[in-house]
């Protein structure tokens, strides 16, 4: 028998339950910036008065990050306990209590964390999809994929970007910033001539280069079969990135370090890129996502997700410009129900909420102290 929903006028926060895991990558991701070969993860449960929980993650970038982004998850919860769940409501007053702090960097995170998570509760308590109760229709949304393809021989590369096609994948990307343009050019060409022609290949240098190494780079670039060229210098060297959109063809993309809509919204008006990739748990979570969505489509700007795809894929799904789904497979280690690509696609089905939820014996085996 299916569960009644619950009035979404008598869901309430009853409390926060944080836990901090690192698990273990299939595929190693060495970019200019770093190596990464395990993700430490905050996973965070909301608890409401009528049993209902919202379930949220973020990926911490440092096993350091997890306990502050936590603590502040918390208090957040504090602020607003017992009250009923109204996500763009509290997400305001929590916008005014922190203002002193600070929202940025890890206070931003645990913000978003905890966002996503009352709407998953909301989206749980009224037996919906999350793009259901953001007014979409739940569908498949295209995703490539970004697991692996770190810096590596370009032999080695081709042979990665090969299994990464599993699923039926038609985009994958592939990390640069060898230090030298020839090395770039190198990989870029073995794994574009191992793809089919069908596939498209997108290419990040995780702002490792100057603004006249990227000009450079990306002009030889362009002609290799690419699709485009992700935060190539930094990411709020908005001038900089202007210069690259206007100098080059090829499709300039930022956005995954946009601290909030505010930030999005500067970098359209300073014409710094062709494409915006928002972090959900940077733009501030579902309602910082949904406004940095509305911005994308008064400017026209297509839009696609970086990481956290359980929740990314039921917000592209209600986002006018929606273009790609960043798929990483990081929480497959700890899921109940790993999601599989199928036909290049993330599915959504009629599950509510996001349709996150955890294996409690994998939870405890990547637990951190």
């Amino acid at each position: 028998m299916a569960e009644v929903p619950t009035p979404l006028s008598d869901l309430r926060l009853r409390g926060v339950r944080c836990t901090a895991v690192e698990v273990p990558l299939r595929y190693v991701l060495g970019t200019s910036a770093a190596t990464v070969k395990a993700a430490p993860l905050l996973l965070v449960d909301v608890l409401t008065e009528q049993g209902v929980t919202g379930r949220s993650y973020v990926f911490c970038y440092r096993r350091s990050g997890a306990k502050p982004i936590a603590s502040i998850v918390e208090d957040a919860a504090e602020v607003v306990h017992g009250e009923r769940i109204a996500p763009v409501a509290m997400a305001a007053k929590l916008q005014r209590r922190f203002a002193l702090i600070g929202v940025t960097g890890i206070v931003r995170m645990a913000l978003s964390a905890f966002d996503m998570a009352l709407w998953d509760a909301m989206a749980v308590a009224a037996g919906v999809p999350l793009a259901t109760l953001l007014g979409a229709a739940p569908r498949p949304v295209q995703a490539y994929n970004s697991c692996g393809l770190g810096l590596m021989a370009p032999q080695a590369a081709a042979d990665e970007a090969e299994l990464l096609l599993e699923g039926g994948m038609r985009a994958v990307k592939l990390r640069l910033g060898y230090p030298t343009l020839a090395g770039d050019l190198a990989v870029t060409r073995a794994v574009r001539a191992r793809l089919p022609d069908t596939v498209q290949l997108m290419v990040d240098y995780n702002q490792a280069l100057s603004r006249a190494e990227a000009l450079e780079r990306g002009r030889a670039l362009q002609s290799e079969g690419v699709s485009w060229l992700e935060e190539p210098i930094r990411h709020d060297d908005l001038e900089g990135n202007a210069q690259l959109a206007r100098d080059l063809h090829l499709p300039v993309q930022i956005g995954e370090n946009f601290d909030g809509p505010k930030d999005l919204l500067r970098a359209l008006q300073a014409q710094a890129c062709d494409l915006v990739m928002p972090d959900v748990a940077r733009i501030g979570g579902v309602t910082g996502w949904m406004q940095a969505a509305g911005v994308a489509e008064a400017h026209g700007i297509p839009m696609s997700s970086h990481l956290m795809p359980e929740v990314s894929a039921h917000l592209l799904a209600a986002t006018p410009t929606c273009h790609w789904l960043e798929y990483v497979d990081w929480t497959e280690a700890i899921a109940a129900e790993p999601v599989k690509i199928v036909d290049g696609c993330w599915p959504l089905g009629d599950k509510p909420g996001t349709g996150l939820a955890w294996d409690p014996k994998a939870i405890e085996r990547y637990r951190l102290s």
